[in-house]
């Protein structure tokens, strides 16, 4: 499966926020208003199904992303990533309708042949059974692809606290007792998930990006992969595909006119590629990652995260990230170089 700082989902839904810049254009909201669903109120009219044409379109030509996650995981922003690319986006979908909006979705054509659906836990029509609606689209032909959005539940009381609100399913206890219980009635929506976007350590900007970057081109059938650094110290990323560990290379931190720049730096990243067995290193995973690349395409998974580590994600796991998308790239494949804790020391 499978994307430093904060990024949460925005007022409209009652989740905490992180202020940004207005918006320059409205954007493209479905039918399906922002506050708590009432499936009596749902302005969705279907006529029931339309018959597979052999002259037609076929309906997997219909790019569908169902949005879902943690109450203030940044759900909000994701589908307003999704908007700026070109998707028609739907808020607060009961999955009851999931599968007339892909058929709506599907007669419309246009710009609505790419749809997000944003399901909402706190939805009274909401359903535990993703996994039943998702092969009810399946079996209709469609080809959605589920983006599930999570965060570390101490980062997500904080950003709670930060906003004075409290979580939708707390009730009378604790904050810690609503991400527990939205978590259990989640559990097996992530289990289906084909991305899983952890927003821990990402601010608004760096969400958007990445979604942007999983959902912005056209051939969204290739598989895409995102080189990520990190430091060691401030954990593991949770969506990493392949974790890779460049602290056997000395630390340019120990060289006094290295410390204060970075592994993009060409002083830098010319020290890192220099030292004995780091062109080996990239070398070797840059043949690894091709050659299971063509089994993952057949599988069906379109995006894989290489985490790169070192001490503090600062300088080796920086320079060995860069190199190995550059690598990537020059064998055709879709890759990006990111850095999650580059600036947080």
């Amino acid at each position: 499966m499978h994307e430093t700082r904060v990024a949460a989902d925005g007022p409209p839904a009652g989740e905490p926020a992180v202020p940004e810049a207005p918006r320059t254009e409205p954007p493209q909201r479905g039918p399906v208003g922002t506050g708590t669903a009432d499936p009596d109120r749902i302005p969705v009219e279907s006529s029931g199904p339309a018959p597979l044409s052999e002259d037609g379109p076929a309906r997997s030509d219909t790019t569908l992303v169902v949005v879902t996650g943690v109450s203030g995981g940044g759900r909000s922003t994701v589908a307003r990533a999704l908007e700026n690319v070109g998707f028609y986006v739907v808020d607060n979908l009961p999955q009851a309708l999931m599968l007339d909006m892909a058929e709506l979705a599907f007669r419309a054509g246009g710009a609505a042949r790419r749809t997000a659906m944003v399901l909402d836990v706190r939805s009274r029509a909401f359903s535990t059974d993703l996994a039943g609606a998702i092969r009810a689209l399946k079996d209709r032909g469609f080809q959605p692809r589920v983006v599930f959005v999570d965060a570390d539940d101490e980062v997500l009381i904080r950003r709670f606290e930060n906003v004075r609100r409290s979580h939708p399913l707390q009730g009378d206890g604790r904050l810690a007792d609503g991400i527990a219980i939205e978590r259990g009635l989640l559990e097996e929506a992530r289990d289906q998930a084909d991305v899983i976007i952890d927003t821990s350590h990402l601010n608004v900007n760096q969400l958007r990006r990445r979604v942007e970057e999983l959902f912005g081109a056209e051939d969204a059938r290739r598989l895409r992969v995102t080189v990520l650094s990190f430091g060691f110290k401030y954990g593991l990323p949770p969506d990493a595909d392949f974790v890779l560990d460049t602290r056997f290379l000395p630390n340019p931190y120990w060289v006094p006119e290295l410390r204060e720049h970075t592994g993009r730096e060409e002083a830098v990243s010319r020290y890192v590629l220099g030292q004995e067995g780091a062109t080996t290193f990239v070398e070797t995973y840059t043949r690894l990652i091709n050659a299971t690349a063509p089994g993952f395409e057949r599988e069906g998974k379109r995006y894989l995260t290489v985490a790169v580590g070192c001490t503090g994600g600062k300088h080796r796991s920086v320079a060995i990230a860069e190199e190995l998308a550059t690598r990537l790239r020059q064998t055709r494949l879709a890759a990006s170089a990111q850095h999650r804790d580059l600036g947080r020391e």
